[in-house]
């Protein structure tokens, strides 16, 4: 990038522009980080109404898990193309349409009288979602064009990413327990109302540099890229076998149309994502470590719900209060997230975050079906801190590796990343939980050996067919089924730990200091941080009005 202005635009080429008139870009990264809020909250809320859920609408196992699935699937498959092209149109635009779909999956949701309809509005939320997600990311990386202020709004944008995914069971605890399992979805309603009606006054627009067409063929292409490779890996999480047309060909194709999508972007001239990015260290790096993190500890969340509830014994609500040293650990790590990143750096910063979320996971081992609530409390604050803190500095050092025209593309690359390893994770860790639980349950004293295979594929099973067995036959699979569970939890924490361990190795790739990157940036000709250019945001964090040259 030059550095010279456009013509009639009195604006730094390479600096996206901002329209409208905006508000202060303090107050902005407020109705960013609610917009999150919500998205983040539909992440888990869900958690702690499934056995209301299969309770009231009978959903199989299969199912089941494809409702709990299908919107991080969704919004990890669309991420890239919604996120790209909000850089072409308008990344408000495609925040507001996000807002106003969001809204409408959750009544269709809330009101599903079926299973079947309860996965299309999920899919539905999942489309809403990617509309949000990336915009809230790319348009923090306009109004925040100075790196150590923007490291501070990331901090507070990770840290209510993380406060929605934690306060979800919470949440969904209350609404359930005290309403029914639809209230979980209605809430969003008058919220994504306000904010559509917020973010249209508020909110600034911006959009990258229009150059060239649009890849709707690229966008098409990576979405059914990533929708083939989670599909299968869900498929194997189900329990069908690893070598099949229903599981190892989506993921075979699914690479096949990445490797299409690489090899396309790197033909055009003006490709939807500038793959050379991965080659820098930081930025490839920074995507490997949020799919670790997020693969080794998102379908952790799912089974620790279900140990609170099935295996302790938990209301829904006493089930979210538990894990709220999480929740204000994850606060801290991400309001302190700028001074940390600024004293070690990001190599330091996301390694010694995977290593004290290991050391968290591996500490959780020690759980048993007797309740152990310090164990608990000090596993989540060390989990919660551990994990925010490696998420922070890898969503940072990525975002700032990125040319700020392209922020809308890196930001979807981030999240992508984000919902990638959150559906893989759920699969991966949820076949590696089945695989150690079932033979716990393959003979049982006193149960037939067809009541004994039902009660293998869950826990939750287990207890619905004990419940027409004998006093003394409940009672033995009822207690051997508990026992499988947490013997198959500790297996899965410590291949959670593994998992993290690999993490930390390859976060040794990041630069040593916050300012590598930044010194990278200026030797390729963008703006240095501090400098704010016309039409990124004035001095008083005031974003520039239209150029009537547009």
């Amino acid at each position: 990038m030059s550095g010279t202005t456009a013509s009639g635009s009195g604006r730094t080429a390479g600096v996206p522009r901002l329209t409208g008139g905006g508000a202060n870009r303090w107050t902005v990264l407020i109705v960013l980080c609610v917009s999150l809020l919500f998205v983040a909250l539909d992440t888990t809320i869900l958690y702690v109404a499934v056995p209301s859920v299969t309770e009231d609408l009978r959903p199989g196992p299969v199912e089941l898990l494809w409702i709990v699935d299908v919107y991080p699937l969704i919004a990890a498959s669309l991420l890239i193309l919604f996120g790209t092209l909000g850089d072409r149109v308008g990344r408000r635009r495609i925040l507001l349409l996000g807002y106003g779909l969001f809204g409408l999956a959750s009544a269709a949701a809330a009101l599903a009288p079926n299973p079947q309809i309860l996965m299309v509005a999920r899919a539905l939320l999942g489309i809403g979602g990617a509309m949000i997600m990336p915009a809230t990311l790319s348009i923090l990386r306009q109004v925040f064009p100075d790196r150590r202020e923007r490291a501070v709004a990331i901090g507070v944008w990770s840290a209510v990413a993380a406060v929605g995914a934690a306060v979800g069971p919470v949440l969904g605890g209350f609404l359930v327990e005290n309403f029914w399992w639809g209230s979980v979805f209605l809430i969003n309603i008058p919220m994504m109302a306000a904010m559509l009606l917020i973010g249209r006054w508020l909110l600034p627009e911006s959009r990258g540099e229009r150059n060239g067409p649009w890849d709707v063929i690229g966008a098409i292409v990576a979405a059914l890229g990533v929708l083939g490779i989670v599909l299968g890996v869900k498929r194997i999480g189900s329990g069908e076998a690893v070598v099949g047309l229903t599981t190892l060909l989506p993921i075979v194709l699914g690479i096949l149309l990445l490797v299409l999508f690489v090899r396309r972007q790197r033909r055009r001239e003006h490709p939807l994502i500038d793959v050379r990015l991965f080659a820098r260290p930081a930025f490839g790096t920074s995507v490997t470590c949020i799919v670790l993190a997020m693969l080794a500890l998102v379908g952790l969340q799912l089974i620790a719900v279900q140990y609170l509830q099935l295996v302790l014994g938990l209301s829904p609500l006493e089930t979210g209060l538990r894990m709220l040293p999480l929740v204000f650990a994850a606060m801290a790590a991400g309001l302190t997230g700028s001074k940390m990143l600024q004293a070690l750096g990001p190599r330091a910063m996301v390694s010694l975050g995977f290593v004290l979320t290991a050391v968290a996971v591996l500490c959780l081992t020690a759980m048993s079906s007797q309740d152990r609530p310090w164990l608990l409390s000090l596993g989540f604050v060390l989990l919660g801190f551990g994990f925010q803190s490696t998420l922070f500095g890898a969503y940072e050092s990525m975002l700032s590796e990125a040319p700020a025209e392209q922020s809308g593309g890196a930001a979807a690359i981030g999240e992508t990343s984000y919902q990638l390893g959150a559906g893989i994770g759920v699969a991966l860790l949820g076949s590696v939980m089945n695989a150690a639980y079932a033979p716990g349950l393959t003979h049982v004293d006193g149960v037939p050996k067809r009541v004994s295979a039902s009660a293998a594929h869950s826990l939750g099973e287990a207890y619905k067919v004990a419940a027409g067995l004998s006093e003394g036959a409940k009672a033995a699979l009822r207690e051997t089924a508990r026992e499988a569970f947490v013997r198959g939890l500790h297996i899965t924490l410590v291949a959670s730990a593994v998992l993290l361990l690999v993490g930390a190795g390859i976060a040794l790739r990041l630069p040593r200091r916050a300012a590598d990157s930044t010194e990278r940036a200026e030797a390729d000709g963008e703006p240095a941080p501090g400098d704010h250019p016309a039409g990124a945001g004035r001095g008083n964090g005031e974003p520039a009005p239209a150029s009537s040259g547009r």
